[in-house]
């Protein structure tokens, strides 16, 4: 055996066999947090990916990693690299390695022995280190709460489970995680990133997830956008600014199913309530630009066919009018509408679905920004689903169809199909430059005018 081969067979970062372990597994015991007077007073958050050491104003919030794990990774894969920053903060919650539902049970595994071993290892170094709590479904309770003594501090955040935009909460499965850690741990205090749900007992510090986000930070270095690199292993420490603008992607994660909530009708976005209604009817959708939508709705009361009366000023890609199957086969349960089917012989009659025969509603989707853009991802979402979208910028007209040219994204100025961007992604169609401007720059600043999705 060669010197290097011992070493590297004998390396702490392969065997990671330092710290004592607890249950037949030996995950890493994390120690016991010993709180502070001021510790829970009015506290806030720093995400790992917003840490720095440059970092001055924030030093009174405690680290957390509920982001998704390419943002921290490197924490595991090299433990050293992040010691310096990282201890500069009031106190450091566990990594929250990724815990889905629809994960190989080995995995979950893995992540809640990596989550517990990195608190170990920090703590080890002095940090003051509180255990981030995740869980599977039931079969997990065996193990994803070991690593933790009675009567620590944990932390949980209720962010994917609870309901926001187009996502049901997940509470069911949260509860039944949540009352097994209450039986199990005895948790001192209970840190809840994001409003706890009211069922929750025990003593929980509520920290709210709006003013511990990028918009309530005060850096005194000017923006600079940052790269995906630096949070890869072995990148170099990040520097992390305050992001001013409003499309900056959330990358906030938790556990439950890894597609999130079952989609709902988003109460804010009108037009979402034409996916669902009453079987055998067809509810008509009018747009602010007059565009008019028809969605025909099944025998369970989701929508399966929709007529488009437009051409989305491309008539040499849609025929006026076209239909679009939609189906509800997604992960996520979201209503997808397929590919468009035209008819340049002329369309056939769109008769309601067989059954009880009812007065389709009409909805009038008001011009007041219920269709634009919130972020990056709102954008991608909606090309995901296979959406088609009019948008208005410096006074020009825009589309994009989820199914145009090759059955790509197309993305052109309407009524020039000489300027038309075929994508791969909805990453390709953001760098469309209009009129000076990147669409990924502006994307929450266009106005939407018309949006199948």
């Amino acid at each position: 055996m060669t010197e290097e081969n011992y070493h590297y067979r004998t390396s702490w970062t392969l065997l990671r066999n330092q710290f004592p372990g607890t249950g037949k597994l030996k995950i890493p015991l994390i120690p016991k947090f010993e709180p502070r007077p001021d510790d829970f007073i009015d506290l806030l958050l720093i995400g790992f990916d917003k840490t720095h050491l440059e970092d001055q104003n924030h030093l009174d919030r405690m680290v957390h990693f509920f982001l998704y794990d390419y943002r921290f990774e490197r924490v595991w894969k090299n433990p050293d690299s992040d010691l310096e920053r990282l201890s500069r903060y009031r106190a450091v919650l566990s990594p929250d390695f990724s815990m889905y539902l629809e994960m190989a049970p080995v995995m979950q595994l893995y992540n809640t022995f990596r989550n517990r071993w990195c608190g170990a290892y920090w703590a080890s170094k002095g940090m003051r280190v509180i255990p981030t709590v995740n869980w599977g479904d039931e079969s997990t309770f065996d193990f994803c709460f070991e690593g933790i003594e009675k009567g620590s501090v944990v932390a949980v955040s209720t962010y994917m489970a609870s309901e926001h935009d187009h996502r049901s909460d997940q509470k069911e499965w949260f509860m039944a995680g949540y009352n097994e850690m209450l039986q199990r741990i005895e948790p001192e205090k209970i840190i809840c990133y994001n409003m706890p749900f009211l069922e929750m007992q025990g003593d929980i510090v509520y920290v709210d997830y709006e003013r511990s986000s990028w918009r309530h930070m005060n850096y005194e270095r000017s923006y600079k956008a940052e790269g995906l690199e630096a949070f890869k292993i072995g990148g170099q420490s990040p520097p992390v600014y305050d992001t001013i603008v409003s499309f900056i992607d959330v990358q906030l994660k938790g556990g439950g199913s890894a597609y999130g909530g079952k989609w709902r009708p988003n109460p804010n976005k009108p037009a979402d309530q034409r996916y669902v209604g009453t079987p055998g009817e067809i509810k008509t959708t009018i747009m602010p630009n007059g565009d008019v939508f028809q969605t025909k709705i099944g025998p369970d009361g989701k929508a399966i066919m929709e007529r488009h009366h437009i051409v989305h000023h491309r008539p040499d890609k849609h025929t006026n009018p076209h239909d679009h199957e939609i189906r509800w086969d997604t992960p996520d349960g979201h209503p997808e509408p397929q590919s468009p089917i035209n008819y340049p012989d002329g369309a056939p009659e769109f008769k309601q679905y067989g059954g009880r025969k009812t007065m389709g509603d009409i909805l009038y989707v008001p011009n007041n920004g219920s269709l634009n853009f919130s972020t990056i991802s709102d954008f991608k979402e909606c090309m995901r689903w296979g959406g088609e979208v009019e948008f208005i910028w410096k006074g020009i007209h825009y589309g994009v169809i989820r199914y145009g040219t090759n059955r790509k994204i197309t993305i052109y100025q309407a009524n020039c199909p000489e300027t038309e961007k075929v994508c791969d992604t909805a990453d390709e169609a953001l760098e469309y430059i209009m009129g000076g401007d990147r669409l990924r720059d502006v994307i929450t600043q266009i106005t939407v005018m018309s949006r199948t999705v």
